[in-house]
């Protein structure tokens, strides 16, 4: 096997790697957003846990953030919860900084 070979799976390997961390990330953000916003829409029990289900469920939609963003905005706006577009858009991304900050510090620990 050439250098230009085990190079080339070593990129193979951490994209992979990569992809695994940022799917594990988007399933705990969705989780903490939704017990979040569950928590904004007075849900309680098990309530909480069908919304979070609800707003995994809803990330399958398509690629990115978006569909998480627009299934939360749209039952804010039908419960009439006061929070806006920036505001989310915030929780979103703080929310998977704080899960990546999570991740990284466990993979570390595994080492």
């Amino acid at each position: 096997m050439t250098t230009f070979d085990e190079r080339e799976r070593s990129y193979e390997k951490k994209f992979a790697m990569d992809e695994e961390l940022r799917f594990k990330a988007e399933a705990r953000r969705n989780k903490a957003v939704g017990q979040w916003a569950a928590e904004k829409l007075g849900l309680t029990g098990a309530e909480v846990d069908e919304y979070v289900k609800s707003v995994r469920k809803a990330d399958l939609a398509e690629k990115g953030d978006d569909d998480v963003f627009r299934k939360i905005r749209k039952d804010f706006d039908e419960k009439g919860v006061k929070i806006s577009d920036p505001e989310l858009q915030k929780k979103l991304a703080d929310t998977m900084s704080e899960v990546m900050t999570v991740l990284a510090a466990e993979s570390k620990s595994k080492i």
